[in-house]
């Protein structure tokens, strides 16, 4: 097996797909295996790549065998396929036997404090593991550490993130992994340490950049807050907010994710509901009892209004999408030269016309090529467990983003 051979596992996810054509464009002759359990859907893809620079083939990832069959001798495997709370164990146990590098753009707590617990592991095995490189959790932690360093202490790190109408482009995995942070405890970082809050209960707002303008977001269950405190040990509160645009969705989702938490409803019953939603099909009727009591609920404590909810029942009446809006935000307080100090870093523009930000694939999946390419050229420098904040200097990354064909003038601008 070649050593200048980069596999991708789940590669026919709208993510991944944007994360191998945007890395094909910084050259460099790599040859692409890209792996999933349905390998038609990656023809129309394949067709867009250099000429016979890819190799496509079909695999079932917990198939221990076939799985380090491909992975051997690779020179950087990377995880797209989700929900990674149940698929990154497997791949990255399987890098780990192989010694070869490893990569994903993971968005679970949970399997994000596995990966990093298998520090020493990668470092007996003399490899990487580089952990939620995507735009949340990835960029977003790039920009953050982008911030601080105009400050001379940080006291206070917020990163935020917003997605726009994707309907009808949404995979089952996003939708899992939006119920999974909607519901229960949401680990983050509160007076100096870490404590449980209830995930979709706090908010924040945020002048989000790519024409949101200041927008209500809610803490949502994501690895920022465990992974940058080792970063930054003496910041007293970091945490990750989120949420949709428009705004009635995020009622929408925490009415699903209370009824989820109550037992009033099950997981997979509001998976499949939001999932009609997305095909523009009615949904159950106990899904839209708990939908829709979100979101008068979310009107009643001032977080939306009653002409904005009544819109968007019109417009989803209808069937009629909103022009995506979305982005990234991370601000940080601390001091400079003594005095009380805020610096914010954002993705300045949004939308179809938008390169980087133009839906939640671009975004994540630009951001992972970037990742790609910097771990490539960082090939044999580090071993161990690493989340973006740990490894992935800001410059060095817009720079990556730039190679992937990220226009500059859209990757980040400061906030004053």
């Amino acid at each position: 097996m070649t050593a200048r051979r980069v596999v991708f596992i789940g590669a026919a996810g709208e993510m991944c797909k944007v994360a191998i054509e945007r890395f094909a464009r910084a050259g460099g002759g790599w040859e692409l295996t890209l792996c999933d359990i349905r390998p038609e859907l990656l023809q129309p893809l394949v067709k867009r790549l250099p000429a016979g620079r890819a190799r496509v083939r079909r695999l079932d990832l917990y198939d221990r065998d076939a799985l380090l069959e491909v992975v051997d001798g690779a020179a950087l495997v990377v995880l797209g396929a989700g929900p990674y709370i149940r698929t990154s164990e497997p791949v990255i146990s399987a890098c780990v036997e192989a010694k070869v590098p490893y990569l994903d753009f993971d968005d679970d707590v949970e399997s994000t404090q596995h990966a990093l617990s298998l520090a020493e592991q990668a470092q007996e095995a003399g490899i990487p593991l580089y952990i939620g490189c995507g735009a949340s959790p990835g960029m977003s932690n790039v920009l953050a550490v982008d911030a601080a360093s105009e400050l001379d202490t940080v006291e206070d790190i917020e990163m935020f993130w917003t997605v726009g109408d994707e309907r009808p482009h949404v995979g089952r995995a996003v939708i899992q992994h939006l119920m999974h942070i909607a519901a229960g405890d949401c680990l983050t970082w509160e007076n100096g340490g870490p404590v449980n809050h209830e995930s979709y209960v706090e908010t924040g707002s945020a002048p989000m950049g790519g024409g949101l303008g200041e927008t209500l977001l809610y803490e949502t269950a994501h690895p920022e807050p465990v992974t940058m405190p080792r970063r930054f040990p003496g910041a007293q509160r970091i945490r990750c907010l989120g949420g949709m645009d428009p705004a009635p969705v995020n009622g929408l989702v925490k009415g699903l994710g209370q009824a989820i938490e109550s037992g009033r409803m099950t997981s997979e019953e509001a998976v499949d509901f939001m999932m009609a939603i997305v095909k523009s099909r009615f949904g159950t009727p106990l899904g839209w009892r708990h939908a829709l009591g979100g979101m008068i609920a979310q009107v009643r404590r001032g977080e939306s209004g009653s002409g904005e909810l009544l819109k968007f029942l019109g417009a989803s009446a209808v069937r009629r999408r909103y022009t995506w809006r979305g982005g990234l935000l991370a601000r940080v307080s601390g001091t400079r030269n003594g005095r009380p100090a805020v610096a914010v870093r954002r993705t300045p523009v949004s939308g179809p016309g938008s390169y980087l930000v133009a839906s939640m694939a671009t975004v994540t999946g630009t951001a992972c090529a970037a990742f790609m390419v910097l771990a490539l050229d960082e090939a044999g420098k580090r071993a161990g467990s690493f989340a973006p904040e740990d490894w992935a200097e800001p410059e060095a990354f817009y720079n990556a983003l730039e190679r992937v064909g990220t226009p500059r003038y859209e990757i980040v601008e400061s906030v004053h």
